[in-house]
């Protein structure tokens, strides 16, 4: 999670797996959560998701439930 401006904040999901489509979470996530997001490409980590305000539990909680992360897996 990072600070943007004043109370605003963005959430990183980094270390997907590329067998999924990235811009179809992104989409899903969007739905889900009802916030923005996109897909970036970062310097270090390559392609990663970001999502408007602190989505950190509700990120975990779709990962873990869909299977794409198992709980250990997650920081």
């Amino acid at each position: 999670i990072q600070q943007r401006s004043g109370r605003k904040t963005l959430t990183t999901v980094q270390g997907i797996s590329p067998e999924y489509d990235q811009k179809r979470l992104v989409k899903a996530f969007k739905k889900e959560f009802a916030c923005n997001g996109n897909v970036s490409t970062h310097p270090e980590y390559g392609e990663v998701i970001q999502l408007q305000g602190d989505q950190r539990k509700s990120v975990f909680e779709f990962l873990s439930g869909v299977g794409i992360a198992r709980k250990e897996q997650v920081r």
